[in-house]
């Protein structure tokens, strides 16, 4: 699995739902996708979140320090990419360092 971290812009946030999982108890797990580009770069990537990270609503435009997980899969022999973005690395950089991005709050 590659890791990617780095600063991003968040473009656009799904609502979450609830997908089935058997690796929690009750069998749902909150799921949500997020968009995010990259700052300095053209690169944007749709994200998958899960449990606790995809109840965070993050707004467009918000500036965000992300791990990013890039995994590949099978599934009814075709293969997927999936990226997972980890809601416990997450920083919300416009409103913790406003003045490291030179926003002005």
């Amino acid at each position: 699995m590659k890791t990617m971290k780095g600063f991003f812009k968040v473009v656009k946030q799904s609502e979450p739902i609830k997908v089935p999982s058997q690796k929690v108890e009750g069998g749902q797990l909150d799921k949500s996708v997020v968009t995010l580009q990259e700052l300095g770069g053209r690169n944007t990537f749709v994200c998958s979140l899960f449990g606790s990270s995809a109840l965070c609503r993050w707004s467009p435009g918000d500036v965000v320090f992300a791990s990013l997980y890039f995994c590949a899969h099978e599934h009814n022999g075709n293969v997927y990419q999936e990226i997972k973005a980890c809601g416990e690395d997450w920083w919300l950089i416009n409103r913790v360092f406003p003045a490291l991005i030179g926003f002005d709050e």
